[in-house]
């Protein structure tokens, strides 16, 4: 098969989203980011995440060295009275709460205007409006507004509602009547003064190309937290701890291995969009060695 071949074939074989995940990478290999780059993540959800799937239970528990995350599902009223909500999973939430956080991060208010129409939130957040994902956001935010959210770290807890008020999507089936959008998320007191304190800064292409898988969100937004804090000649990983540390529920005989199977590739995709990101795979493990954030310090080149 000639060159041109080759490169048609290995076309033909990538995914969308592979495509993206080329083309977001070479764009922030080649520039810098701007104002309007810039995301925002609480600190401890960028060291211990949202389960990534669903939860039977009704509260969720994980923690990783002196961080730690416990959320609770909680009830939200849809119109006629208050239905239990499972807990928020997934990528949905990961993005809507990271959307919602850099609005108030950068406008320091507590009211966030979500939009006109979930399609339009959808949008903003760099995802398309199509069914599924419309009815997948209605249930996960509901689940967000819904949940009771404990954060800790090295002695001091958080506990309360990041979501202070949200109404809910109501619509009158018998009439044929849409769903209405609430349009104004409003974080509570609490929450918002914790994420002011704590923001960590990432970069908002990475996470559009990280959007199709929540480990992936997970892995980039630690080490956006963990690097750049690093010195001397690094900090390795085990493969256990890493596992503790982003997916507790693996079990079976050998669940880090089968840790490890998950792990890497999502790995792979995070140095893709975080090129400056120094991280080596080592016998039974990773080495972490300090590297500069996806986000320049205040007085870099960030416009």
């Amino acid at each position: 098969m000639t060159g041109s071949g080759k490169a048609l074939s290995m076309r033909k074989s990538l995914t969308k989203r592979d495509t993206a995940l080329i083309e977001h990478s070479a764009t922030i290999a080649t520039n810098q980011p701007n104002s309007e780059d810039m995301a925002f993540s609480h600190a401890v959800l960028c060291q211990v995440g949202l389960p990534r799937a669903k939860v039977e239970a009704r509260e969720f528990m994980r923690q990783s060295g002196a961080a730690w995350v416990n959320v609770q599902a909680g009830y939200l009223d849809e119109g006629n009275g208050p239905v239990l909500q499972p807990i928020p999973y997934g990528v949905m939430p990961r993005l809507g709460l990271a959307w919602v956080s850099t609005f108030a991060v950068r406008n320091k208010e507590r009211e966030i205007r979500i939009g006109d129409s979930a399609a339009e939130f959808l949008r903003l957040m760099g995802m398309d409006s199509d069914g599924r994902r419309y009815a997948t956001l209605r249930k996960q935010m509901h689940a967000l507004a819904a949940c009771r959210l404990q954060l800790g770290f090295k002695g001091r807890t958080y506990n309360g509602q990041p979501v202070q008020q949200f109404d809910a999507w109501i619509s009158d089936r018998a009439a044929n009547q849409r769903a209405l959008w609430p349009g104004v998320m409003v974080l509570s007191e609490d929450y918002y003064r914790s994420l002011i304190e704590s923001a960590v800064p990432l970069d908002n292409r990475a996470l559009m190309a990280l959007k199709g898988s929540a480990l992936a969100l997970d892995v980039y937004a630690w080490l956006a937290h963990r690097l750049h804090r690093i010195e001397g000649r690094g900090v390795v990983l085990h493969w256990k701890s890493l596992r503790e540390q982003f997916a507790q529920e693996y079990a079976g005989k050998d669940p880090d291995k089968n840790f490890k199977k998950e792990f890497m590739p999502a790995l792979r995709k995070v140095l893709a969009v975080y090129p400056q990101a120094k991280v080596k795979t080592v016998t039974g493990g990773v080495l972490l060695i300090g590297s500069p954030p996806p986000i320049p310090y205040k007085g870099g080149p960030v416009e």
